[in-house]
């Protein structure tokens, strides 16, 4: 079990790591890098952070914050590939050790209590704790889209009809086209860091990750998109493409972040 050092020289038992960047961090958290930062109490620096989750000596959940962002991202890359790899960050690049895990975790480490918050310090603040995604709202539509995202292929093939598609015209879905409109104004006012992300896809096809307030949008550059939205419950609106879309997501792409 890999093990690090918090703020306080106290040990810290590695159990996963994230990465939270303007390009990469955990969708269920927020919709863009400035909302995630804000709710863990740090600064939203353009560099980014690595996040490392785990227990100390007494079992309690920590989170360290490093600055070390390559750091982490080898060990991810590393772990994702089944190797072991040794996530020590630096003392002088822990940024903070913030109480609490702000993700669910399913593991914990051997030879320890059970995960627990640790004991309030004064001036401590509150413990992180994982959105609550079990009903449907801005986390579990997140959530949604980050399961398109990853499953394409298998969304895609569930659309085969034309007449499945919300179409951007002037009898659209309502939600659907205020989506589409928002989206267009990120073109001609960049949204805060975050709000759109670009992922590698097959070919030369880039995924398109759009999030603003109350929606999110998953798309390919070469395809349709599918539209998620909080006061709709479950449903999946896909998009075609017809002749509107795939300027919209070229240009989307352009001011996207992306992963280095």
């Amino acid at each position: 079990m890999p093990t690090t050092e918090s703020a306080d020289n106290e040990q810290l038992f590695v159990l996963t790591a994230v990465l939270l960047t303007p390009a990469q961090f955990p969708s269920v958290l927020g919709d863009d890098y400035p909302e995630v930062c804000a709710g863990l109490g740090l600064e939203p620096y353009a560099e980014g952070y690595g996040l490392v989750l785990g227990q100390d000596s007494d079992g309690a959940r920590w989170t360290v914050a490093t600055e070390d962002v390559s750091l982490v991202a080898c060990a991810i890359a590393a772990w994702d590939c089944g190797m072991e790899y040794d996530l020590s960050p630096g003392e002088e690049s822990i940024v903070g050790a913030l109480p609490g895990w702000p993700l669910s975790l399913a593991v914990s480490a051997p030879g320890v209590p059970q995960p627990h918050d640790p004991e309030p310090q004064e001036g401590d603040p509150a413990p992180l704790a994982p959105p609550d995604a079990e009903e449907w709202g801005p986390a579990q539509r997140r959530l949604g889209a980050d399961e398109i995202a990853m499953q394409w292929a298998a969304w895609r093939e569930q659309v085969d009809d034309e007449d499945s598609f919300a179409e951007p015209g002037d009898h659209a879905h309502k939600g659907v086209r205020r989506v589409l409109e928002e989206a267009r104004g990120y073109v001609s006012e960049p949204p805060p860091a975050g709000r759109v992300r670009s992922s590698f896809a097959a070919g030369e096809a880039r995924t398109l990750r759009v999030d603003g307030p109350g929606w999110s949008m998953v798309a390919r550059t070469d395809d349709i998109a599918f539209v998620l939205l909080d006061d709709e419950p479950g449903e999946v609106h896909p998009v075609g493409r017809g002749p509107a879309l795939p300027a919209l997501l070229s240009s989307l792409d352009e001011l996207a972040a992306r992963p280095v």
